[in-house]
């Protein structure tokens, strides 16, 4: 008989993302593209091309891996059932009456249970990229990881190249050149995964699931409660950066400060004599004057 953990975690790991949890997903994307400047202007002016923006936010990731395992990259648009309920979530936060959606979703508690579950749909984005990469790559470790990052933190990377369009792209808001916290954890479930996938991490998939996705929607709570930007790897990677990369500079500082102390030693040395010197240089008139 199964013990009640493995019961919960089981039947977490079987719960369906359809309809509750990708509404959230869905709700949370599109928010995040109105509260952009000039995003709501926009949607009045050009309809297709805010709606177009808001299924890159929405199936972003879904269509990055697609790009680069070389399938169809407007494949998600045979799925109506999605394509419909994200349009329909569109179209009633930017053109509802009196924006009662905006006003509702304002209330902090709306917004933590609908990031909480779009975090729980990270953890199945993660774990569909990671089989499904398997499937075409028998044990390839980095292809698995790259799907499974792309499935889970793609939006985000794919929307650059629709910022890029427009002309709006800025180099500091690259997830290439600075990775942003879901980027990050993203990229080490996507690990995390592909490591207990491959039979290299002893645990079961329906524990790591549930273990992961409460670490993400913790995480993510703390976040928008205390509104800070915490960053739980930065000790991590601190630590990590300096073990490999922070030896030569460490030795160029060593080597540096080494260097001026000798050079400050010598010019001491070298400064009394010529003071001595000066010293009975001065002397000498004032005896033959006595």
């Amino acid at each position: 008989m199964d013990s009640p953990w493995e019961g919960l975690t089981l039947a977490f790991s079987r719960t369906s993302m359809f309809p509750f949890f990708d509404i959230a997903h869905y709700l949370v994307s599109v928010m995040a593209l109105k509260c952009q400047p000039g995003a709501a202007a926009e949607a009045w002016k050009n309809p297709f091309s805010s709606w177009f923006t808001a299924m890159l936010h929405c199936f972003g990731g879904g269509i990055l891996s697609c790009v680069l395992l070389a399938e169809p990259p407007l494949r998600f648009l045979s799925n109506n059932t999605n394509i419909l309920l994200a349009s329909s979530i569109w179209y009633i936060i930017f053109f509802c009456p009196c924006d009662l959606v905006s006003q509702g979703y304002s209330f902090l508690p709306v917004q933590l249970l609908a990031a909480g579950m779009k975090e729980v749909t990270r953890t199945w984005k993660i774990v569909g990229g990671v089989t499904h990469a398997n499937s075409y790559y028998q044990n390839g470790w980095i292809v698995m990881i790259a799907i499974g990052w792309a499935r889970g933190a793609g939006g985000s990377i794919i929307t650059n190249f629709e910022q890029l369009i427009k002309g709006r792209w800025k180099p500091q808001a690259d997830e290439w050149l600075k990775m942003s916290y879901p980027a990050k954890v993203t990229l080490l479930g996507s690990v995390i995964f592909t490591l207990q996938h491959t039979n290299h991490l002893a645990i079961s998939r329906h524990n790591l699931m549930f273990l992961y996705t409460m670490f993400l929607v913790a995480t993510k709570i703390t976040m928008m409660i205390t509104q800070t930007a915490i960053m739980p790897f930065a000790p991590f990677e601190d630590t990590l950066s300096r073990m490999l990369f922070g030896w030569q500079q460490q030795f160029s500082c060593e080597k540096k400060s080494k260097t001026k102390s000798s050079f400050n030693g010598t010019g001491s040395s070298t400064s009394k004599p010529i003071a001595d010197a000066s010293d009975n240089v001065k002397k000498k008139p004032a005896e033959k004057t006595e």
